[in-house]
């Protein structure tokens, strides 16, 4: 049962964060082929809900780990779109300085921890920072989102066996696009079902429709509630679905454009847009409004990356250890 209603409220939270969201990863695409962004970069479209739906149900001080699909999550958490931006973009004024680019970005502020490039390298460290918070006695609960292909590093495995044994407050989040990098799940797993490797470690599992934000909320707040009263982890299994390609690199022949289309077809924010309209919650004026508020915010955004100043090369020898001192450190 939910414990976190879903309300008029939370219909246009849902709108205008989705559709900032998509707004934002449309204009990151468009920066990279301009090759104003440089490296690798992994778009989120279409997979909105699957953030929309956690935030609502979650408190600012839980916190989040997931890839280096990592764009959305941040400004999900709160990073304000100049910082992301300005961290694309290499710039001092970043969200890490301009030293985690589109790939590692932190926000410590807003408690999400990155941003990791390693495939599945996030899944133990989410588990850790579960384990502080039920060490330091709070309620707050780690999201620990990683994509299809990283369910099958053994860290997996470890990781779910010792979350599950000391009990700790981690929700694990498969988002699954249905193809890793460019193979499907079909071709790759035993068990298309991928909900179902929580089970044998006796975590409670399910799968989830993560192109409906309603669904994802009251997933994740149920296992929220389990999470807050010492009854451990969850693994959800969000079937979602990245209109894009893999990184912007990715020429998508793995799929057919039907395939595309017929996801295009439910896409998540039409689907809630509709029932904004349904319910009477806002007119028209309402979402102009909304579009045009959200193209300004990334107008400034972008004017904010493009006028920083880049990091200084000293930068290169500082937040690498805690200890300010540390002796093997040499400018």
């Amino acid at each position: 049962m939910s414990s976190i209603e879903i309300t008029k409220d939370t219909y246009l939270k849902w709108y205008e964060l989705m559709l900032l969201m998509r707004r934002f990863e449309e204009k990151t695409g468009q920066l990279y082929g301009q090759q104003k962004i440089r490296g690798f970069c992994h778009l989120y479209i279409g997979q909105e809900a699957v953030l929309a739906g956690a935030v609502s149900a979650l408190r600012h001080e839980d916190s989040m780990i997931t890839t280096y699909r990592d764009h959305a999550h941040a400004l999900a958490k709160g990073t304000s779109p100049k910082a992301i931006m300005a961290e694309m973009y290499g710039k001092a004024t970043g969200c890490s300085k301009g030293k985690g680019g589109s790939m590692h970005m932190f926000d410590k502020e807003n408690h999400f921890y990155g941003g990791h490039g390693i495939v599945g390298g996030q899944i133990p460290l989410g588990a850790g920072i579960a384990f502080a918070e039920k060490y330091k006695g709070t309620e707050f609960v780690n999201v620990c989102y990683m994509g299809d292909g990283a369910v099958r590093q053994g860290a997996l495995g470890e990781t779910f066996n010792m979350a599950a044994l000391w009990k700790l407050p981690v929700i694990f989040v498969c988002e699954n696009n249905g193809y890793a990098m460019g193979t499907s799940v079909a071709r790759t797993t035993a068990d298309v079902d991928i909900y179902k490797l929580g089970l044998p470690y006796g975590i409670p599992s399910s799968a989830v429709d993560g192109m409906d934000p309603v669904a994802v909320h009251n997933a994740m707040d149920e296992a929220a509630q389990r999470a807050r009263a010492g009854e451990g982890p969850t693994f959800l299994e969000m079937r979602t679905y990245r209109y894009k390609g893999h990184s912007m690199s990715d020429p998508q022949k793995y799929r057919t454009k039907e395939e595309v289309e017929s996801y295009k077809a439910k896409d998540p924010i039409e689907i809630v847009k509709q029932e904004i309209e349904k319910n009477g919650y806002a007119d028209e004026k309402w979402f102009e409004e909304v579009a045009a508020r959200i193209k300004a915010e990334i107008e400034e955004a972008v004017k904010f990356a493009e006028e920083s100043p880049w990091p200084e090369a000293s930068e290169l020898y500082t937040d690498v250890y805690v200890q300010s001192d540390y002796p093997y450190i040499r400018d």
